[in-house]
């Protein structure tokens, strides 16, 4: 690795990481933990403060922590499906995950890129290499990619920025890429705002953990990522970039359940308070075996400890989209799904040019980041989603209209936004339905389609929508309201 880039990255303007702001109060967490009770006359007093759209505090986010009666719980999970529907509807967003290099600084024990592991084979996908990927991905049907990146010299801002503007220009047949989100390390002001000029979405930094002792467990402090408050900042720095949209996560299984959610709503509200607007996003996969790892993990979390989690979350921070990852079963993503999930990856693939269909053999012997839970390819997925009466969506008018960041809120806090998601996914689901799926898929897809046009009022807007409909029909494409 040359040298001179290294130690360009390793001291990349990090002395703002002195000056960064901490709003993660270890001591404070861990009381909140310890002391606060299961007190189901309080809780149904959140769960109003929660379906009333208002977010939640760190004190009352660890009020359901302490849940663990079974009637308690049900109540709990009646109360996130509930706001699920009312502030995403019954939509489903779909994405995929493009891997482009997995070379990578950083040692993180966890990780089957980190830089001591010993199997993985290093690549970087060359341009056409690129294009080939995202062609295949658009065969698929896909319209959201999420671009992935090791953290290493050669992943500047420039070339992320090269490689949003490839997948924007890449198109095949009715095919194009119209969102590109990135999941990269945590850039300086300028980096962010070469990125951003380039078109993304949605920007994703994990934390990993939330707390200090553990993070500086995994994180090797001669690495960049060995920073905590460089990471746990890096969200404050996209916004002064202009960067609205921003995701934030956490690896579950790393430390205590309980303070990773608490941590999680606790950097939620510190961006709300300083910029206006929380996460657009919110991500929390659990730890899955990794190639070269060999480590003893007792905070596990459980699977009823997982489907707890994600209906706190959904309840604390209403108008956050929360993404649930394909390292989960088809069977635990069947369960979950329910109690506030938004968005989903479908048709996965992880290993760097994992979704050419004429792999050579280096790219067979390339190994995956972790294992993959739900391997379904996306029409299977899609389908799925249909049995259950989910709209999948692979709607992207928001941002590509500007309603993001403080307008997004604007859309949302009264409740306008399902006025455009709902339609938007039906005609995004109508193009897929045309253009890609199996018979049995396109039969399912229009029954539900009906379905939702029936119990649309009669309106001008109704209209409308089974106007673009028959327009799609008739091969016109990227209709939105």
């Amino acid at each position: 690795m040359d040298k001179e880039k290294m130690s360009k990255l390793m001291n990349m303007d990090m002395s703002l990481s002195k000056n960064a702001v901490d709003f993660i109060d270890d001591k404070y967490l861990h009381s909140l933990i310890e002391n606060t009770k299961e007190d189901m006359v309080r809780n149904r007093e959140i769960f109003k403060k929660a379906l009333g759209k208002q977010p939640l505090s760190v004190e009352e986010t660890a009020s359901l922590l302490a849940i663990t009666s079974k009637e308690g719980l049900e109540e709990l999970y009646e109360a996130a499906r509930s706001l699920k529907r009312a502030v995403y509807g019954n939509r489903i967003v779909l994405f995929a995950p493009l891997y482009v290099g997995n070379y990578c600084i950083n040692n993180c024990k966890y990780c089957g890129f980190k830089s001591s592991a010993k199997g993985t084979i290093r690549k970087t996908l060359g341009k056409d290499e690129l294009i080939k990927e995202i062609y295949n991905l658009e065969d698929e049907g896909h319209k959201r990619l999420i671009l992935v990146f090791g953290e290493a010299p050669q992943y500047s801002p420039e070339f992320i920025a090269d490689c949003v503007r490839t997948c924007y220009a890449t198109k095949k047949g009715n095919g194009e890429i119209r969102r590109v989100n990135i999941n990269a390390a945590p850039l300086d002001v300028a980096g962010y705002k070469i990125v951003k000029e380039a078109g993304i979405g949605t920007f994703q930094v994990f934390q990993e953990t939330y707390h200090k002792e553990t993070y500086a467990k995994y994180h090797p402090a001669n690495t960049v990522k060995g920073d905590y408050m460089w990471r746990l900042n890096a969200m404050d720095r996209a916004f002064e970039a202009g960067i609205d949209d921003m995701g934030i996560g956490a690896l579950f299984g790393l430390y205590d359940w309980r303070f990773e959610v608490l941590g999680l709503v606790s950097h939620a509200l510190h961006l709300q308070k300083s910029h206006g607007v929380g996460p657009h996003t919110i991500s929390f996969p659990r730890i899955q075996p990794a190639q070269d790892l060999d480590m003893d993990l007792p905070y596990r979390v459980t699977d009823e400890q997982f489907k707890q989690l994600v209906a706190i979350l959904r309840l604390a921070v209403p108008y956050t989209g929360l993404i649930m990852t394909a390292r989960e079963s088809k069977e635990i993503r069947d369960d979950v799904i329910e109690f506030g999930v938004s968005q989903i990856d479908a048709g996965t693939k992880l290993e760097i040019g994992g979704y050419q269909k004429d792999k050579n053999k280096e790219q067979e012997l390339n190994k995956e980041q972790f294992q993959i839970g739900d391997t379904r390819e996306l029409d299977e997925v899609i389908r799925w989603l249909l049995e259950r009466e989910f709209i999948p969506s692979f709607c992207t008018s928001c941002y590509r209209v500007g309603r993001t960041g403080e307008h997004f809120m604007e859309f949302a806090i009264p409740g306008f936004i399902k006025r455009f998601c709902t339609p938007n996914a039906m005609l995004t689901l109508a193009e897929y339905l045309e253009d890609y799926s199996s018979p049995e898929t396109k039969e399912a897809g229009y029954r539900l389609i009906q379905k939702e046009l029936d119990q649309m009022s009669e309106s001008g807007q109704k209209q409308q929508v089974i106007a673009k409909l028959e327009a799609i029909k008739k091969s016109q494409r990227d209709l939105l309201f």
